[in-house]
C-alpha cells in the first residue's frame, strides 16, 4: 500500500511551497510528495520542488484539466477562473497513492504528518480543524438548512479544504463529475469564493459516510488556524499556550503570508531553515481600508472646496 502527500502550486506560491516542504522534510525525508499544477505558470516551481524536494509532478494532467472543464461546462455564467482551478485538488481520488494527504502550501507542519493517514484504518476520509466552530458561511449558504439539503447535526462535520486525507479511488471520475452536475443544479447552497472548499464538504457529507474530524478525539486537539492569537513558538514549534499541547499544523488560511502577519515568524523561520534570509523583503503597499478610503476621498473633496 502506498502513501503519500499532495499539494496543489504554481510559481505565484512558490516560497510558500518552499516552507511547507522545508517543514515535511524536516520531520520527514522519505514520504513522496505529489505537486499538482495549479494551472500553466509552473515551470520554475518544478524546477525547484523536484531538485531540492524530491517531489515528483502529478503525471496524468489530462485527467486533472478534465475537472476543471466539466465545471466550466456545468457552471458557464460563473466567471470562468473563479475557484475552478482549486478544483484540481479532487484529482488525488484519481493519483498514485492509495492513501493520501493534501495540504495548501500556506501551510507549515511539526511532526511526521503523514503519520495522520493511520486514522485511515478506521476513515475513509479525515481532517483536523475546527471549521465547525464559526458556523457555515464560509461552506454554505443558509438555505441548505432551509431546504433540508444537511441537517444541523450533519454540519457539524463540515471542515476547511486546506488539510484532509482520504483512499484513492473511493468513487469513479464519473461519480465526481454527477457530484459537480449536482452542486452546479442547485448553485443557491454554495460559498462561491471557496468553491473547492463548498464542493468538497458536499462530496465527503454526499459520499463518504465514513468520515471523520481528528479534533473530536478525547485528547483535546489543539487548534491550528493562524488567526489564533494564543499559540506559543518554542524550539521550532507551535504549542498552545492554554493547553501547552503542540499543534500538527499551522494554516494561515484566509491570511497573506507577509512581515507583520500572524506567525510570520515561524513562516520565516521554515522557508530560510536552510537558505540565508534576505537582507530585506520587498515593500508591500497594504491596501487601505474601506473607512481609510472614505476619509481620504473626503479629503480631496475638501481640498478642492
Amino acid at each position: 500500500m502506498s502513501r503519500g502527500i499532495y499539494i496543489l502550486a504554481n510559481d505565484k506560491v512558490i516560497d510558500n511551497a518552499i516552507a511547507l516542504l522545508e517543514s515535511i522534510r524536516l520531520y520527514d525525508s522519505e514520504t513522496p510528495v505529489v505537486m499538482i499544477p495549479y494551472d500553466n505558470n509552473y515551470t520554475t516551481i518544478a524546477k525547484v520542488v523536484t531538485t531540492a524536494y524530491g517531489v515528483k509532478i502529478y503525471e496524468n494532467l489530462h485527467l486533472v484539466e478534465s475537472i476543471i472543464e466539466r465545471a466550466r461546462q456545468l457552471w458557464k455564467y460563473r466567471n470562468p477562473t473563479q475557484g475552478f482551478q482549486l478544483l484540481r485538488k479532487f484529482a488525488c481520488w484519481f493519483g498514485c497513492f492509495d492513501e493520501f494527504l493534501y495540504l495548501d502550501t500556506d501551510i507549515i507542519v511539526f511532526e511526521k504528518i503523514i503519520d495522520t493517514l493511520n486514522y485511515l484504518s478506521d476513515w475513509d476520509f479525515i481532517c483536523c480543524d475546527y471549521q465547525a466552530n464559526t458556523g457555515i458561511q464560509h461552506v454554505f449558504t443558509d438555505k441548505v438548512l432551509e431546504d433540508k439539503i444537511f441537517t444541523e447535526q450533519e454540519l457539524q462535520d463540515i471542515f476547511n479544504a486546506g488539510f484532509w486525507g482520504s483512499k484513492k479511488n473511493l468513487f469513479s471520475l464519473e461519480e465526481l463529475f454527477e457530484v459537480i452536475s449536482e452542486c452546479a443544479s442547485m448553485p443557491e447552497y454554495f460559498y462561491w469564493s471557496y468553491l473547492d472548499q463548498s464542493l468538497l464538504n458536499y462530496l465527503v457529507l454526499k459520499r463518504i459516510p465514513r468520515h471523520f474530524n481528528l479534533v473530536r478525539r478525547a485528547d483535546n486537539v489543539p487548534g491550528s488556524w493562524a488567526g489564533s492569537k494564543h499559540f506559543k513558538f518554542e524550539g521550532g514549534r507551535l504549542y498552545d499556550s492554554i493547553t501547552n499541547k503542540p499543534l500538527q499544523y499551522l494554516h494561515w488560511a484566509g491570511i497573506r503570508i507577509e512581515p507583520g502577519c500572524s506567525y510570520w515568524d515561524v513562516w520565516e523561520h521554515y522557508r530560510y531553515l536552510n537558505t540565508p534570509k534576505p537582507a530585506r523583503y520587498p515593500q508591500i503597499q497594504r491596501r487601505r481600508s474601506f473607512g481609510e478610503r472614505i476619509l481620504n476621498r473626503l479629503k480631496q473633496l475638501t481640498k478642492r472646496i
